[in-house]
């Protein structure tokens, strides 16, 4: 009886899991979700009832305390202990701590090395703050930056002097003192810390040189170009730091894994989630200066990688490399990261094996976030009701063409039902803070959207149009406003307007971002009409915008016309010449292309088929 009884449960049992597994087949991954995300919130709030402040840096100290000799930073064929790297920041910040004082910020111009991570540190350490440039940008953007963060050193990297010297006027006038930290050649107008860091002593600096730093204090600027104009300082806050370094927490990141950053430590995706999220794992970090589709896999296994960070593009163009029959030869087991496409994403497991793949949405300078912890192939996210308590966030109904949100009669905004796509906003709240740009009250205005629901609430506007499906899931659809992704960089059109506008031959320009085949975001273009009695001179044109434009900003593709077309209200249409593209089989007006090292030559319809097939590389 007892036998028939317990078979009889057993068999209960498996049918209830069975419905289960059917009906809810998420419902393991939603429970281990829910539990991180627990733990993190404990996390959180330990952090910030502590007396004293613990920050990222603390962490950092905390492992160096514990375990002094593990491998903290491989870069090339060099490494570096946590108790060498301790030491080695200790140098920087006395050297720094003669030329800066207590909340003071200080401005790194440099690329992914260990003296990027060495001068952070020790910035950390001082109670400074530290304004990641983009060593993309150059001249009057660059100026721009200092004119945000109020930033009284500029630190240069040696590959990055001669960028540095070319505002060294402009900056003499502003107070701003520029030094530069590594071997390189000597400059007559810039002075090298390297020789006073090496004779400095390694012992640690006063934590006192620190005392009034808290959670709200301001810890990084983090340039974005946002949706218009010249670079934006998102202000990162020591909370909204901790928020991004907890990633890798909810990822599954454990003590024994080794993370490979190649992404630009300047950005938010390798210093805040990849770096600071390395560091309060108390993991290794083998940092490469730039991306290398050919060296990637053998990095991987000479460094038995673990962990890796990704953008979109970067799956591509490993998916893109000649297959090999050890390219699933690696201990690669997680990958971090955003913007890949499903095609994408089915490749790259297919080829290079059975890696969990975490990807996630956010912005710089937003106020919400997704997780796709669940792996569905596509998905930026998924709702979850932890993650709703939190962040009070909708999709809303938005017009493309009118590029603004609808509203009811009663002048509210509408939420889209689920499988439509919408305008993602999010409340802005004390969980959910939005801290601006620094200094540009203007911009971080037109980021709010207000009387969203109920009169006189504000919400955050991403500029995202976003979905979520019938079983949760969220997935990304486009960008609105005017701002387009290429290389993993948004690409402010009125920025790269402004700089051709500068070009004596043209009188307007409309710039905006079209889609190319077997290409992530959208790459540049430019609707140019020329000034009476000139013609486009396309090399004047390359001259210029390869002065003063980073190369993912640079308009790849230009199209003439006689006048620019535009809306109804007088505003630069851009719709229709997006939906049109480059063809210039379909477009009657004169087509250039960006050709490397050439210039703009016209474009044919051979060249247009290279582009089509993926036989010029962009």
């Amino acid at each position: 009886m007892f036998a028939l009884v317990l078979f009889s449960a057993l068999a209960g049992l498996l049918v209830v899991l069975s419905w289960v597994y059917r009906t809810k087949p998420y419902l393991a991954c939603d429970l281990r979700y829910t539990m991180a995300a627990l733990r993190v919130g404990s996390r959180m709030r330990k952090l910030s009832g502590k007396k004293r402040f613990h920050s990222i840096l603390d962490a950092f100290l905390d492992h160096v305390a514990k375990d002094p000799h593990k491998k903290f930073l491989w870069f090339q064929d060099r490494s570096w202990t946590y108790q060498q790297a301790d030491q080695e920041s200790n140098k920087v910040a006395r050297v720094l701590s003669t030329l800066l004082q207590e909340g003071q910020s200080a401005a790194l111009l440099m690329g992914n090395e260990p003296n990027f991570v060495f001068v952070w540190l020790a910035l950390s350490k001082l109670g400074c703050c530290s304004a990641l440039l983009n060593s993309n940008i150059r001249s009057k953007s660059l100026l721009h930056c200092f004119s945000c963060c109020d930033a009284k050193v500029l630190l240069v990297g040696a590959d990055l002097q001669e960028a540095a010297e070319e505002v060294l006027p402009s900056l003499d006038q502003q107070g701003v003192r520029v030094f530069m930290v590594g071997e390189g050649p000597d400059s007559k107008n810039i002075q090298n810390l390297s020789h006073k860091i090496q004779q400095a002593s390694g012992t640690p600096v006063s934590p006192e040189l620190r005392a009034n730093v808290h959670i709200s204090s301001p810890a990084l600027y983090i340039f974005t170009s946002g949706t218009t104009g010249l670079p934006k300082a998102a202000v990162i806050n020591h909370k909204r730091l901790w928020f991004a370094s907890l990633l890798q927490s909810i990822a599954g990141v454990r003590s024994d894994d080794v993370i490979y950053i190649y992404l630009p430590l300047y950005h938010t995706a390798g210093f805040l989630m990849g770096l600071c999220g390395a560091i309060d794992q108390g993991i290794t970090v083998v940092l490469r200066q730039k991306f290398s589709a050919s060296h990637f896999w053998s990095d991987c296994r000479k460094y038995e990688v673990t962990i890796i960070q990704y953008i979109g593009e970067i799956m591509r163009y490993l998916c893109n490399t000649p297959k090999r029959d050890n390219e699933r030869d690696h201990k690669v087991r997680l990958a971090l990261g955003n913007g890949l496409r499903a095609d994408t994403w089915e490749d790259f497991l297919q080829r290079f094996g059975n890696i969990a793949v975490f990807e996630c949405y956010g912005a710089t300078e937003g106020n919400i976030g997704f997780v796709n912890y669940a792996g569905k192939i596509g998905a930026v996210g998924r709702v979850h009701f932890l993650h709703k308590m939190a962040y009070n966030y909708a999709l809303l109904r938005f017009d493309t063409e009118k590029e603004e949100v609808v509203r009811d009669s009663k002048g509210f905004c509408m939420e889209v039902p689920r499988g439509e796509s919408g305008l993602l906003v999010c409340r802005i709240a004390e969980s959910a803070p939005f801290s601006g740009y620094a200094k540009n009250q203007h911009q971080t205005d037109k980021k709010k959207l207000k009387d969203v629901f109920v009169k006189g609430d504000v919400y955050f506007n991403t500029g995202d149009l976003l979905k979520i499906d019938h079983e949760g899931f969220v997935f990304f659809q486009d960008r609105v406003g005017d701002t387009f992704r290429w290389k993993g960089e948004n690409v402010a059109t009125t920025e790269v307007s402004d700089h051709l506008l500068m070009i004596d031959c043209i009188e307007e320009a409309n710039v905006y971002g079209v889609k190319v085949p077997g290409h992530e975001g959208r790459i540049g273009m430019a609707a140019l009409s020329m000034k009476a009695n000139m013609d486009f001179d396309g090399q004047l044109v390359y001259e210029h915008v390869k002065s003063y434009l980073p190369s993912y900003a640079r308009p790849r593709f230009i199209r003439i016309q006689e006048a620019m077309s535009l809306t109804a209200t007088f505003k630069l249409m851009k719709v229709r010449l997006v939906e049109e593209g480059f063809n210039p089989a379909l477009i009657k007006e004169p087509l250039y292309f960006l050709e490397d090292q050439q210039g703009y030559v016209p474009l044919t319809q051979d060249l247009f088929q290279s582009v089509q097939e993926g036989r010029i590389k962009l």
